[in-house]
């Protein structure tokens, strides 16, 4: 995968500022760190064969917050599965910006400026879970509702893995390898998204 940077920060209208000043004041008023910074925007991609270009361009974090699907803001989820196929799960903390107090898959976040969106997938699993991969591949690009770009990969580790979750996390488990066989607060996206990439 080919990470390729510009480096003039993308400038949304001014609607979208006023909503996302709010974004951040609101996660400042229930507590939760409001760091709101640059991170990744994506302007352009192509895909030949098995080879995926990426054109990226710096943008405020925070428009990651509101519905501003001009805004690209790009987001990578790293998903992981152990050598026997069960999936890792952690429940996401509630004072977190992005789908607080809910079940989701691995590990994920904002892509930093100059990063290459491939290593994000890896540093977030090392951030958040102090794991290291078998093997990691980039799996979709996809485009989520509100306008965020998830770059998916998939992440392999041993059998024996010991997830040590970070403060995102209050709680983890591995799910079976079936996705039918998940429990029955998995989201209907996370089971969709698992079989997929089973």
């Amino acid at each position: 995968m080919q990470a390729v940077w510009h480096h003039e920060e993308w400038q949304p209208g001014a609607d979208v500022v006023r909503a996302a000043d709010a974004a951040v004041q609101a996660l400042s008023d229930r507590g939760s760190p409001a760091h709101d910074g640059q991170a990744a925007r994506l302007a352009g991609w192509d895909a030949t064969g098995d080879d995926l270009r990426m054109e990226l361009q710096p943008v405020r974090w925070a428009l990651r917050l509101v519905d501003a699907p001009e805004a690209n803001s790009l987001t990578a989820l790293c998903v992981v599965r152990s050598e026997d196929g069960r999936w890792l799960a952690g429940r996401r903390a509630g004072w977190l910006a992005s789908w607080p107090n809910r079940w989701a898959l691995g590990a994920g976040g904002a892509v930093e400026v100059s990063e290459n969106p491939a290593l994000t997938l890896a540093r977030e699993l090392e951030e958040e879970w102090q794991l290291r991969p078998i093997e990691l591949k980039v799996e979709a690009l996809a485009r989520l509702p509100g306008g965020l770009v998830a770059l998916v990969g998939l992440a392999t580790v041993a059998r024996d893995a010991e997830p040590v979750p970070d403060a995102e996390h209050d709680e983890f488990a591995w799910w079976p390898a079936d996705v039918d066989r998940w429990p029955g607060d998995a989201d209907e996206r996370l089971r969709r998204m698992g079989s997929l990439l089973a």
